[in-house]
């Protein structure tokens, strides 16, 4: 270290440089007065705590702190822990130094305590304004945001933007009604069907705090199972929150506790409510006239009081996922709420993710599951017909239907509607060679070709037309769909059933529900509707595309949406038929036929344990342009154990950005690298990252690189 006369600073009795300079500020700040706070302004401040501590609204790591500020007199009624203020912060400072007035513009911020003094010694910048005397942030809430920061090395206050919505002066200035008086607790019912269902409800009634793994069974009872258990927590005297994917579910788990309860025992958190709405649900919430809370995602964070338990519906689904940084995830938030408040826990899903297999491994939640005998009276029966028997059926050439499929599908409109799921939306989006199966490309770039709903070829990279395409592998000139969409499977269907209406539900319109008449339902994964008494049928159609994706989640992922699909269809003991378009040897293909998702989670979490992949270990990936991540790798402190794999270059969608980790500006190319930890270094790996790019941002530097705690997509 060298002095400011340039000359060398020797250390004294064998003390290093370092440690003497770390030695001498220390003593200069023991010694320095600390000085009462006090305004630029002059202000009268505050007579007792006149120190606010407040974390401001920049969502920026290396400004992951609280900042000190005094409180006027003025404000020392509204300025109470908790609420929203606007305080003066510019040029990345907020302090008067040297008796100068330092600029800045306002900026939003949380009060987060009131303090007698500050551990700074010079004059404080005032509070400029207390934008609401209403407390929106909790010591818990805020212990809460502070843990899901640390977990996904991301800053407190872009967490607090997903947990705190914005405000409602409207909304806010309407008073809460008042809470209901506490209910009776609610019969088991269907929850006998599960080994320990009704002892789970019992507990919950009693205020336990059971932790649970559901394996629910076919049929739409789940979601008054589920109004059943928040049911038996407000029992208790205590509140539950409930997380579902999406608002269809929403709706059913609200219909469920609505039926059950009488109005006004609980809130619905969505962002299709609008937001003066939502945010008056969500100050019923905090003030405690409510306390049980269903919704999708962002209800994660709602601030219920004495929270009993905390459940979400089929957690493998990406929706669980934020997309806004930190991108947490919605089963590992509620992991954190049920750890924190000591309430329980429940994570249900007609399949079984390896999450939830791991949680029941280890010993840290109990399986909520019925025997094989309720489930084989639940299950619809499930068939198989691999890709290589509809390609010489010739019986399959009209729709895709391989003789199996078509007989199931007659027969099933016989008595109802019959789904169809097709893991596409749209026309034809890839072609293939009929004779080799080689993907058909581009002559000018090489692009994926797709067909039109005109019936010519263009690529789906550059927009050009093809005319006169043929096979570079074999010298082939037909062509086939390898992903055939969903409207031009529902025109097919038309042409082969024409008497029968051919309904579609995916991206641009999802249905709901769909009456009980013999009708075609064609669906993508996640959009099918709930028909009227079931289906009668349902087609899973072109199973090799979606087990055939380069994911480490592609079986998992495929089941999920196989099963979720077959659990709409009626059971077996009423006509209820699956047929699967698949390989019937595969993994996944084999726990739907025996309707085993539990069984495939455990071994994908064997497999992955033995692998070192996640959830056994914990891994981040960092993204940005090659030399971006030369300077953060030779920045960055990892922990001993960690082992870092790659870089890689990330593939190109079709717009020519990344497909994972964020969209770079048009015409980079952005490499990945991942970085792997075991069991119990994820805390250390995140906070190295933290630190590294905290430091990366104070210094300015342009390039950028992003760093995403749990990538879903590791490839």
């Amino acid at each position: 270290m060298s002095s400011t006369d340039g000359r060398s600073d020797g250390g004294a009795g064998g003390v290093p440089p370092e440690q003497l300079a770390l030695i001498r500020e220390s003593v200069r700040k023991a010694k320095a007065p600390r000085a009462k706070p006090r305004t630029w302004r002059g202000a009268a401040l505050a007579k007792e705590r006149p120190v606010a501590r407040v974390l401001v609204d920049k969502g920026v790591l290396h400004l992951d702190r609280y900042f000190d500020y005094a409180v006027p007199e003025e404000l020392d009624a509204d300025a109470q822990p908790g609420v929203r203020v606007r305080v003066r912060f510019g040029a990345g400072r907020h302090r008067v130094r040297e008796g100068r007035r330092e600029g800045g513009g306002l900026i939003d911020g949380f009060l987060v305590e009131r303090l007698a003094e500050s551990d700074y010694s010079g004059p404080l910048a005032a509070l400029a304004q207390v934008v609401s005397p209403e407390p929106v942030l909790s010591e818990e809430l805020l212990g809460l945001a502070r843990a899901v920061a640390d977990r996904y090395a991301g800053s407190l206050a872009d967490v607090l933007q997903l947990a705190v919505p914005p405000r409602n002066a409207r909304a806010e200035g309407k008073p809460s009604p008042a809470p209901l008086p506490v209910p009776g607790a609610p019969e088991a019912g269907s929850w006998e069907r599960y080994a320990r269902g009704a002892a789970f409800l019992e507990s919950l009634a009693a205020g336990g705090a059971p932790r649970a793994v559901w394996n629910a069974l076919p049929g739409p009872a789940w979601a008054e199972e589920l109004a059943r258990a928040v049911a038996a927590t407000l029992a208790s005297g205590r509140g539950a929150l409930v997380v579902v994917p999406d608002g269809r579910a929403v709706s059913r788990v609200d219909a469920a506790l609505t039926s059950l309860l009488e109005q006004g025992r609980h809130a619905v958190l969505t962002a299709e409510a609008g937001p003066e709405k939502r945010y008056r649900q969500w100050l019923a919430v905090r003030r405690g006239s409510v306390r049980a809370v269903v919704g999708t995602r962002a209800a994660m964070f709602a601030p219920v009081r004495n929270l009993g338990l905390v459940a979400i519906w089929d957690d493998g689904d990406d929706s669980h996922s934020e997309l806004h940084a930190p991108q947490p995830h919605a089963r590992e938030v509620l992991l954190l709420r049920a750890a924190h408040d000591k309430c329980a826990f429940l994570l249900g899903s007609w399949s079984c993710t390896v999450e939830a297999a791991q949680l029941v491994e280890s010993g840290w939640a109990a399986p909520l599951v019925a025997g094989r005998e309720q489930v084989r009276a639940a299950a619809p029966l499930v068939r198989t017909v691999s890709d290589g028997d509809l390609a010489r059926d010739e019986a399959a050439r009209a729709a895709r239907l391989p003789t199996l499929a078509w007989q199931v599908v007659r027969e099933g409109l016989r008595h109802g509607p019959v789904l169809v799921q097709v893991p596409r939306r749209g026309y034809v989006p890839r072609m293939a060679c009929a004779q080799c199966r080689a993907p058909a490309r581009c002559r000018h770039c090489a692009g994926p070709l797709e067909g039109q709903d005109a019936g010519g070829l263009r690529c789906g990279w550059c927009g050009r037309d093809e005319g006169a395409w043929h096979c570079p592998e074999c010298g082939g000139f037909r062509l086939r769909a390898q992903v055939v969409g969903a409207r031009r499977t529902a025109e097919e269907l038309g042409r082969a059933f024409p008497a029968v209406p051919v309904r579609t539900s995916g991206r641009e319109q999802v249905l709901d529900t769909v009456p009980g008449a013999p009708a075609l339902v064609v669906s993508t994964p996640g959009a099918e509707p709930v028909a009227e008494g079931g289906y009668a049928a349902a087609l899973l159609l072109d199973g090799w595309a979606m087990l055939g994706r380069p994911d480490l989640r592609a079986g998992e992922d495929a089941l999920r949406r196989w099963i979720g699909a077959a659990a709409l269809v009626r059971k077996q003991e009423a006509g209820g038929t699956v047929v699967a378009v698949a390989e019937p040897t595969l993994r996944p293909v084999q726990a739907l036929v025996r309707w085993d998702p539990v069984g495939h989670a455990v071994r994908e979490l064997a497999e992955r344990a033995e692998l070192g992949f996640p959830p056994v270990s914990r891994m981040a990936a960092v993204s940005g342009t090659a030399e971006a991540l030369a300077g953060f790798f030779a920045a960055v402190e990892l922990p001993g154990d960690a082992e870092v794999l790659g870089p890689v270059p990330l593939p190109v969608t079709d717009a020519g950005r990344p497909r994972r980790t964020g969209a770079p500006p048009v015409g980079e190319r952005w490499e990945r690298a991942l970085i792997r930890v075991p069991p119990g270094s994820g805390a250390s790996l995140a906070s190295a990252l933290k630190a590294a790019q905290a430091a990366r941002m104070a210094q300015g530097g342009n390039d950028v690189v992003r760093v995403r705690i749990d990538p879903p997509d590791i490839g």
